[in-house]
């Protein structure tokens, strides 16, 4: 298996809803943060990335049809020279409520976690290198945010490149992966409540492979 497609969309903007969908489509799993907490020995990867050790990315993703969110959408570049068939995602969402989102969800809990551990040091390492380390700095995630999606724009090829917004639904994910559009919803997924439960699932799992060694 190979991927089809790689999301460069950052988290906040529907990725949860996208791994679903491309689930849906694809008959395979995608690859999003949700992966990294159900793998924790997945961690030591993302971590050597963010400081240019860049992995295997075909074993990586061995078993998986695509892959969107946090980690994978800062490493889109690679990502995407190494699997070089497939669709690039652009997810996205207005700059405000995707800050209200992310500032209320994926960054205060990046900071909540043990300093120190694998996995804090790679959430920091990898905001530090491919974001920004200033978390609590709405104008500069903004920034961040704007310059990330404006470089995708500007290095992906437009016949590559497919951008899409959660109000876009099944069909530019149809055409460009070639598949019958279903007839059912779209799904909608990870909200706040969703993401709550999902990092608590998360803070259990890396706490019993921490105990396990």
């Amino acid at each position: 298996m190979t991927l089809r497609l790689v999301g460069a969309g950052l988290g906040r903007t529907g990725t949860m809803s996208l791994k679903l969908a491309l689930e849906r489509l694809l008959g395979a799993p995608c690859y999003h943060m949700a992966e990294v907490f159900a793998h924790p020995e997945h961690v030591p990867a993302w971590h050597g990335a963010a400081r240019g050790k860049m992995p295997d990315w075909r074993a990586l993703f061995s078993g998986y049809a695509a892959e969107v969110d946090w980690p994978g959408a800062s490493f889109w570049p690679e990502i995407s020279a190494a699997f070089p068939d497939a669709v690039v995602l652009l997810s996205v969402r207005d700059a405000d409520s995707w800050w209200r989102s992310a500032s209320e969800t994926i960054f205060p809990s990046s900071r909540s976690m043990e300093p120190g551990t694998p996995w804090r040091d790679m959430i920091d390492e990898l905001f530090a290198d491919r974001f920004t380390s200033a978390l609590d700095d709405r104008n500069a995630c903004i920034a961040a945010y704007e310059q990330h999606n404006a470089r995708v724009r500007r290095l992906v090829p437009p016949e590559r490149l497919v951008e899409w917004t959660a109000t876009d639904g099944w069909a530019p994910l149809c055409r460009a992966l070639g598949v019958p559009e279903p007839a059912e919803p779209f799904p909608r997924a990870n909200t706040k409540e969703d993401f709550a439960a999902m990092r608590a699932a998360g803070a259990a799992a890396l706490q019993a492979a921490k105990e396990s060694r």
